[in-house]
């Protein structure tokens, strides 16, 4: 099921130093050549957010829809703080991934 109303409702408190930048968040943004503004602004702007799953009570698998062939996804725990647990760039048609996640946890 598609939770991404409810993570734009959940996001919209939160300000610039109440996101939270795990280190293994930093090694994969360098690595993937995703930088750290481009993610907190997508986090406190979410209008490229398409697809938003939960995976557990306040944890949410995220989809940030560049292109047809372009997007980010980003692991997100939101507490007192939003927790960037990862970052992951998909350059490939990546809708089918996401399809296929939701019509398994229906």
């Amino acid at each position: 099921m598609n939770c991404k109303d409810e993570l734009i409702t959940l996001l919209k408190p939160f300000r610039r130093e109440q996101i939270m930048i795990t280190p293994h968040t930093y090694i994969r943004m360098i690595q993937r050549q995703i930088s750290e503004d481009e993610v907190i602004e997508n986090i406190l702007n979410p209008k490229r957010l398409v697809y938003a799953i939960r995976e557990e009570k306040q944890k949410f698998d995220c989809y940030f829809d560049y292109s047809k062939n372009l997007c980010h996804r980003y692991i997100l725990a939101i507490e007192k703080k939003v927790v960037i647990i990862t970052v992951v760039k998909i350059n490939r048609r990546w809708q089918h991934i996401v399809e296929k996640k939701i019509s398994l946890r229906k």
